[in-house]
């Protein structure tokens, strides 16, 4: 059974709002304070395909099975999760993206080049496009700096998937870096740089111009860089480029290779917990969702996880990533992204899910984060719209709320704090509906497993559905409102239905 219907079934049964009610106002041994919950936000609703993943061209087939004739259904349900009405959003790209080519009679290999794309990998990569009605977003080579290699590489992709299925080219990955960091060693140990002497944004543009004019006429994304150093170039290459639709960018809060102890970019749980590594996070990217608007294109986070330099073990891999996560997905929304990809790969401490096939049966374990990631879509489904939050002064509480079509409200509400309960009251006018609240918990902020949500979890599935015993509480309004309380390091989704708008968040 399914998040939705569960929903459903709740504001039915008055049975399982008995056994689990939330305390009334006149419990709280403080008056709470307020949050207010207004009408829509200043930005568009929710699009279809928001919540995408990312994937390096190694792992990209290696997660899809590895074989058109093997594709892995757990694998397909848990995107499929992520986007339950349709056509997710998937990068194939990263750090692979410039190592990457297809092999062309005429065009000459290099050490630079390390992963050579075959017809099973093009095969199995459409068939999974075919079966999960998949968008990609594909990177092609540009730091070999060969316009008949990107075209190549191009043309073997888009005919061999099929045009219908590429929502757009990546010219590069990170190219401001193409001058600072090897793009391979030598033998004798010479590392050797993607380019040459000063490498500057206006050798960048010439660059993107003739080698974007090998490539076959389908959309582009980009620029795809990593740091802001030039971001502030945007609306030029916007100007030279028309074919770029949709600008693309690259966000991680922490760094794991450069960042100092005591930095807030450290890599940490309460660093990670913090308001800096979600909304902090998310208000770099206004200035440049706003170029993009104003060019007419989307903006999205094509690239995003929690620590930079494939994740830190004890902090990526905990619960802790499922409650940044879900702020930080509301936060970008808030900002203006039309997307966000999360990047995964098997040896990332950042991974989403592993995969084995014991006895030809696919199996996997789903990481904290993935949590995090289906509670998100569950309360942002397509068309939906931010409402506008006033926040409490007590940053350790977050809360965020949408509104459907139906005019259904979500309200999320999430503890960062390890140690603080808070008694929360979600408050409107008048009697109301009885509403519905369900619960993302772990043992704590720090746990690897024992994540639930809704009561449900994994573990380790063979379909990729959410098992056990749900746990969901019907909350009657009180004079007030409706009472909530959030244990340390939790989050709760209440479901108001349309009758009970107009709501209000109040937390002690």
């Amino acid at each position: 059974m399914r998040l939705p219907r569960l929903i459903l079934a709740a504001l039915l049964v008055a049975a399982v709002a008995a056994a689990h009610a939330s305390p009334s106002l006149a419990q709280y041994p403080v008056k709470p304070d307020v949050v207010s919950v207004g009408g829509a936000a200043p930005v568009a609703p929710i699009p279809v395909g928001f919540l995408g993943l990312s994937f390096e061209y190694q792992s990209a087939a290696t997660y899809a099975g590895g074989s058109p004739t093997t594709i892995d259904p757990v694998f397909e349900q848990l995107v499929r999760n992520l986007n339950p009405g349709g056509s997710p959003v998937l990068r194939v790209g990263g750090d692979s993206t410039d190592h990457t080519w297809w092999p062309t009679k005429g065009v000459a290999d290099s050490p630079g080049l390390t992963y050579p794309l075959t017809s099973n990998w093009i095969s199995t990569m459409a068939t999974l496009a075919d079966q999960l009605g998949a968008n990609l977003l594909l990177g092609i080579n540009m730091e070999a700096n060969n316009p008949k290699l990107a075209a190549a590489e191009a043309d073997g992709l888009v005919n061999g998937i099929g045009s219908s299925h590429v929502q757009a080219l990546e010219l590069g990955n990170e190219p401001e870096l193409y001058g600072s960091f090897p793009w391979y060693t030598t033998t004798k140990g010479k590392a050797v740089p993607g380019r040459a002497g000063k490498w500057t944004f206006s050798r960048y543009l010439a660059d993107y111009a003739r080698i974007r004019a090998a490539l076959p006429d389908v959309p582009l994304a980009g620029p795809d860089l990593g740091t802001p150093s030039w971001m502030g170039g945007l609306s030029t290459l916007l100007k030279q480029e028309p074919r770029i639709g949709e600008v693309t960018f690259h966000r991680y809060p922490e760094d794991r290779c450069y960042a100092s102890p005591g930095t807030s970019a450290y890599a940490s749980v309460p660093n990670l917990l913090s308001a800096t590594a979600s909304r902090g996070l998310a208000a770099t990217i206004e200035p440049y969702a706003a170029v993009a608007r104003a060019h007419g294109d989307g903006f999205r986070v094509d690239e995003m996880n929690s620590v930079a330099c494939a994740g830190k073990a004890g902090v990526s891999n905990t619960f802790a990533s499922a409650l940044w996560i879900l702020d930080t997905l509301f936060a970008m929304a808030d900002e203006g992204a039309t997307g966000v990809n999360i990047h995964t790969f098997p040896s990332a401490s950042y991974r989403l899910f592993n995969f084995s096939r014991p006895d030809g049966q696919w199996s996997a374990t789903v990481a904290p984060e993935y949590y995090g990631l289906q509670l998100f879509t569950q309360a942002a489904p397509p068309g939906s719209r931010l409402l506008k939050v006033t926040a409490t002064a007590d940053t350790a509480l977050r809360a965020w709320a949408t509104a459907d079509s139906a005019a259904t409200t979500r309200v999320v509400l999430i503890n960062d704090s390890t140690s603080q309960t808070h008694d929360v009251e979600v408050r409107r006018s008048g009697s109301g509906s009885p509403a519905v609240v369900e619960r993302l918990a772990a043992p704590s902020a720090y746990a690897t497993s024992g994540v639930t949500l809704a009561g449900l979890s994994y573990g380790t599935t063979t379909t990729g559905v959410l098992a056990g015993t749900p746990q969901v509480a019907q909350v009657d309004s009180t004079s007030s409102g409706y009472p909530v309380t959030l244990p340390p390091a939790s989050a709760a989704l209440l479901t108001i239905p349309a009758a009970s708008t107009g709501a209000s968040v109040r937390a002690r």
